[in-house]
């Protein structure tokens, strides 16, 4: 895979997280409309920007300890946060909402939550010597649209599908991460 194709996997895996609860937040709030998609696209857009930047920082800082391994390092984390969708996938449903969640601190909770894994991306991309920037606006880019459209979504198809496309980014990130380790094993 190529740099560019690696980066928009893996912001489109990283999305879909977010676009899992947002399917379900459509589904199980009442009120659920445009301008709720909206907050929740743009909040959970801003942290699937920030976080892969934060995190390949973290890793730049820490490339110079574990270049020799680098490689297994960058496959682990992706592995990681790809199983922990992957388990994610096969738990209970979100529980039903009475009241809006994005006109709250619930809301913030949520984009960070969803945008952990993020973190964990970014860093792998420093550790593999890839410059982040297009992971960072691409995860965010799409972050932001599909939580909007989950939202709106998510009022007709309800949580139906939400986990089926969590486990398809899941499997997405190891994908990823397998591919990496093969590039180093086997240039």
């Amino acid at each position: 895979m190529t740099y560019a194709l690696d980066s928009f996997l893996s912001a489109a895996s990283l999305a879909m997280d977010a676009f899992a609860v947002a399917l379900c937040m459509g589904a199980s709030v009442p009120a659920a409309g445009r301008g709720m998609a909206a907050r929740m696209g743009f909040a959970c857009g801003v942290f699937q920007l920030l976080m892969p930047l934060g995190g390949w920082l973290l890793g730049s800082y820490a490339i110079g300890y574990i270049a020799s391994f680098d490689h297994w390092v960058a496959f682990g984390l992706l592995a990681f946060v790809g199983g922990n969708m992957i388990r994610g996938s096969f738990g209970q449903e979100e529980a039903s909402w009475s009241a809006d969640p994005t006109r709250s601190w619930a809301l913030a909770y949520l984009a960070v939550a969803t945008s952990i894994d993020a973190l964990a991306v970014g860093a792998s991309f420093a550790l593999a010597d890839r410059p982040v920037m297009v992971l960072a606006v691409s995860a965010g880019l799409i972050t932001a649209a599909l939580c909007y459209a989950g939202v709106l979504c998510g009022k007709f198809a309800g949580c139906k599908f939400g986990k089926r496309v969590e486990f398809l980014g899941g499997v997405v990130l190891i994908l990823i991460g397998l591919n990496i380790l093969r590039q180093h094993l086997f240039p």
